[in-house]
């Protein structure tokens, strides 16, 4: 009995061993599973376009100055006292507008004094002319008498411009900007009197490289940008385009004209003018932000059947927030836009 019992013992602990060891190989399988699958990471969500053909423009954006579409600096053309002013600064002033009066008491004398010299001349002449018809003059005498009729009536006209330089008008139509002279002030003869400007429309110059002159023509319209009004776009249209190169830069002066009808945009602003280079109908492109720099490479990320590609890629026209891609990717590429910083070539992502 006794034997039969400890049969019965070693036969329950070798079945117990068994047992054991059983299920150690399946835990470290199991184990062995688990840390298997955890290796392998998980796809990455990621967002992607339809690589489309697109028109894009190559556009030179320049920078240059805004200036009055006409700006003149009116001088004075007789020296001589203020007595007075017709306009103050930011007043309008039509063409022929009188701006001041200046002394001219000593040329209204000499006015005077022409007129009544003509005056003397034309009687005398035409007294001569009924003698010559009554033949009782010689012709010499008629001539002599005819010249000086031509004579005072120079001296009558240059006696009238002298005086009326003493009534300065304006030349254009335009604004009071600056007066340089008031009210019982002498003024000089040649030193300015006023600064009258045309802001109706304003000129904005740029210098344009001798490699991109070549695309601007006059009368081409040009989309501008003015630093003080970031957000309006201003189209004008090219007035001039310089055929000499500055010397020191190697630039031609751009004029391009736009119209400024309430006067908000004043000379002095900065600008920048847009020229279009060229149009390109079909181009393949991509957002700037899609392009990952690695190692000096350009590159970005397309998703193929749920795994990343990377591309090496060149680039050409950069419009707003848009490049050319001149080579490595197609039409019909899944460009991924949105965790491409995240991936590798070889992952798998999940695009959405």
């Amino acid at each position: 009995m006794k034997i039969i019992n400890n049969f019965l013992t070693i036969v329950f602990a070798a079945l117990l061993l068994a047992t054991m060891a059983l299920t150690g190989c399946k835990d470290r399988e199991s184990i062995a599973n688990t840390e298997g699958s955890s290796s392998q990471p998980p796809a990455i969500p990621v967002s992607v376009v339809v690589v489309k053909p697109v028109a894009m423009r190559d556009v030179v954006f320049l920078p240059g100055e805004t200036e009055a579409y006409e700006d003149v600096k009116v001088a004075a053309n007789t020296s001589g006292r203020v007595e007075w002013i017709g306009l103050r600064e930011g007043q309008e002033v039509k063409k022929g507008d009188r701006l001041a009066k200046i002394d001219v008491s000593a040329l209204k004398a000499s006015l005077e004094h022409a007129k009544a010299a003509y005056k003397l001349a034309n009687d005398l002449c035409e007294r001569r002319r009924r003698l010559y018809e009554n033949k009782i003059i010689a012709q010499e005498e008629l001539d002599q008498s005819e010249t000086q009729l031509k004579l005072a009536a120079a001296d009558l006209a240059q006696a009238k411009v002298r005086y009326s330089h003493g009534f300065p008008e304006s030349p254009i139509t335009g604004i009071i900007n600056h007066l340089y002279v008031d009210v019982g002030e002498y003024a000089e003869l040649g030193k300015p009197i006023a600064d009258i400007v045309n802001i109706d429309r304003i000129k904005i110059n740029v210098r344009v490289p001798e490699l991109d002159v070549r695309y601007v023509h006059k009368g081409q319209t040009t989309p501008i940008k003015i630093d003080a009004f970031a957000d309006r776009t201003i189209l004008g249209t090219v007035a001039f385009v310089a055929f000499k190169a500055d010397p020191a830069t190697k630039t031609f002066l751009v004029r391009s004209v736009i119209d400024n009808p309430d006067h908000d945009i004043r000379p002095g602003m900065i600008g920048r003018v847009a020229f279009v280079r060229r149009s390109i109908p079909d181009a393949i492109s991509a957002p700037l932000f899609a392009i990952v720099d690695k190692g000096g490479e350009r590159i970005v990320f397309v998703e193929k059947d749920g795994v990343a590609e990377s591309r090496v890629i060149s680039i050409g026209v950069i419009e707003v927030d848009r490049v050319q891609i001149t080579s490595g990717l197609n039409a019909g590429d899944h460009l991924i836009v949105r965790g491409q910083t995240e991936v590798e070539d070889g992952m798998k992502v999940i695009a959405k």
